[in-house]
């Protein structure tokens, strides 16, 4: 199957993705957390992270609004993106690659822009990634995947 019990291949790394979640600053107790559940998190990161942009930019927050957008772009780049296995993943993992390089610029023409939409967009794009990876949770947890 395209999927082991330790982690979906096209996903890699897991001492990886502690450290890229480190780094992109999602609060949690990252030491006890799963591959599987800090990938989750960042999902959340994201979706948070976007939602705060979108505020900031409704209320003209400039700095706000660039924070939070950084923030999204940030779990993009050095969390999800760079948590992918390119040689062991095959297709979906350069999919997902090429998926992530674009919602990366979508978030920069929404900063640039003040452009709602782009960010409409890049929740549209990740967030069935995110309910897909939510609902495998519990096989992966168990073994089954």
């Amino acid at each position: 199957t395209m999927f082991t019990a330790a982690h979906p291949p096209a996903f890699g790394r897991s001492h990886g993705f502690a450290s890229a979640y480190a780094r992109v600053g999602v609060e949690t107790s990252v030491n006890s957390a799963s591959a599987h559940q800090l990938i989750e998190l960042l999902f959340k990161g994201f979706m948070d992270s976007v939602a705060l942009a979108r505020g900031a930019m409704r209320a003209g927050q400039i700095e706000a609004k660039g924070k939070a957008i950084s923030r999204a772009a940030c779990i993009i780049d050095e969390g999800l993106k760079a948590g992918l296995n390119l040689q062991a993943g095959g297709r979906l993992a350069a999919d997902l690659d090429g998926l992530y390089a674009y919602v990366s610029l979508r978030l920069l023409v929404a900063n640039l822009r003040n452009d709602e939409s782009a960010l409409d967009e890049c929740v549209r794009l990740i967030e069935p990634l995110r309910e897909a990876w939510i609902a495998i949770g519990p096989q992966v947890e168990a073994g089954n995947l």
